[in-house]
């Protein structure tokens, strides 16, 4: 089994190019919820992931309630600076879901509210910026959870 990478209705494409080459590094699936800032299409998509991108496993859902009636019985994560509990907390377990939102303001209130026991956070040690850029962020919680899984090479 693998994780699942979800993006919540991202809007800078070569983020999503790159994290759809960590999903493929890394042996996971991603999921791409629309409205998207970008067609797939776009060249710094392309850029971005190389000529990997057509290896992906890749799912794409019209709108967040449509990912939500497909996968609400999953485990789910949910990333977030708003965040109380460590993304080390996260009780990965296969078929796992690690939900990101878009990277001009996050996952939405609502959102938050509903899953708030599901809720994790990376820690940032300055009080100068609000956020990682979002690959980095799915970078550091796919890879973790990997560790913690024990899927070595």
């Amino acid at each position: 089994m693998a994780l699942n990478i979800v993006l919540f209705e991202p809007e800078i494409p070569n983020n999503t190019g790159n994290i759809g080459r960590l999903s493929l590094a890394s042996g996971s699936h991603l999921h791409l919820v629309k409205p998207y800032g970008f067609e797939l299409t776009d060249s710094r998509v392309k850029r971005a992931g190389l000529d990997y991108w057509k290896h992906l496993s890749l799912f794409e859902y019209d709108s967040v309630e449509s990912f939500f009636e497909q996968h609400h019985d999953k485990p789910l994560a949910f990333l977030s600076s708003h965040g109380k509990q460590h993304y080390t907390a996260i009780p990965f377990e296969e078929d796992q879901f690690l939900i990101f939102g878009k990277e001009s303001s996050g996952l939405g209130e609502e959102i938050r509210e509903k899953h708030r026991d599901q809720l994790y956070k990376i820690p940032l040690f300055s009080e100068h910026i609000r956020s990682l850029n979002l690959g980095n962020s799915v970078g550091i919680v796919v890879y973790e959870g990997l560790r913690q899984l024990n899927r070595t090479l």
